[in-house]
């Protein structure tokens, strides 16, 4: 793996950039016929059904949003049997096609690690599909380690912790 140049910033509540860096994401998955998510699901206004505005972390390289992710302090519908405060809970991970290649990804998972340890919280959690060995074998070169499976409206998911102690 290249090593990353870190963004020069990080911010957070930006969903109309996260909205951009996931649809051309997706896109770029689809064109390859592995598509994740389906681009209609990725407008401010769908993201914000599920993620406040506020859960939202976009790494900026120069003036382009190259990397997004969100950050929520509780996932009931995936993880129902957590304790309030356990963990942050890390969704929709995503690199723009422009600056994918430069460890960006892993980069993230980072600034969501640091963020976790600074709240105070224990673990760092996702969930996955099953069926995405690349995204897998990603989470698990970053030290995530599964720790179940479940079905979510019809979608098998893998369920990763990273313990932060």
């Amino acid at each position: 793996m290249t090593s990353a140049t870190p963004p020069l910033t990080v911010t957070s509540g930006d969903v109309d950039a996260a909205s951009r860096i996931l649809t051309a994401a997706a896109l770029a998955l689809e064109a390859r016929g592995e598509p994740l998510w389906p681009p209609h699901t990725l407008t401010p206004e769908r993201l914000l059904r599920h993620y406040p505005a506020a859960s939202w972390r976009v790494a900026w390289d120069g003036a382009l949003a190259a990397a997004c992710l969100s950050l929520l302090p509780h996932d009931p519908l995936f993880w129902p049997d957590d304790a309030p405060g356990d963990a942050l809970y890390l969704h929709k991970l995503a690199v723009h096609p422009d600056a994918q290649g430069r460890g960006l990804a892993a980069w993230m998972l980072d600034h969501a690690a640091r963020e976790a340890r600074v709240r105070g919280v224990g673990a760092l959690r996702l969930d996955t599909a099953t069926a995405r060995p690349k995204l897998r074998a990603l989470y698990e070169g970053h030290g995530f380690t599964p720790v179940g499976r479940r079905t979510v409206l019809g979608f098998d998911v893998t369920l990763y912790t990273l313990p932060l102690a």
